[in-house]
């Protein structure tokens, strides 16, 4: 297993991520940053966790970043994460930021999807 990247800094349209620019927003599943091609929270649909669903049983919850602050995830992706048996933690994407660098110094096997703002 591979260590888990820092999310560094966040804000002016992306994510600094192991020391690394990264425009956009951003997935972090397995421990490996990737594009998420998510602009808002309005764009969010479950094809959008495709990857995450792949991962199976690598993957205990989804740790949403919303945006700019905290808003409720439609139910359409709160009922298709759950039906995967998927749990969803949801907040702004700087509290996601903080709260994924915690978890992945736990070893916690989640998915970090954070919209960028």
């Amino acid at each position: 297993m591979r260590q888990a990247p820092s999310i560094d800094a966040w804000g002016g349209g992306g994510f600094r991520v192991a020391g690394l620019w990264r425009p956009g927003s951003l997935l972090i599943l397995d421990d490996v940053a990737q594009d998420w091609p998510v602009a808002s929270l309005a764009d969010l649909t479950l094809d959008a966790f495709g990857p995450v669903f792949a991962a199976g049983a690598a993957v205990e919850f989804v740790l949403l970043g919303t945006g700019l602050s905290q808003a409720l995830p439609p139910r359409e992706i709160r009922e298709g994460l759950r039906a995967k048996g998927l749990g969803l933690e949801f907040m702004s994407s700087e509290a996601a930021a903080r709260s994924y660098n915690v978890l992945a110094s736990e070893g916690r096997r989640m998915a970090a999807a954070l919209i960028a703002v």
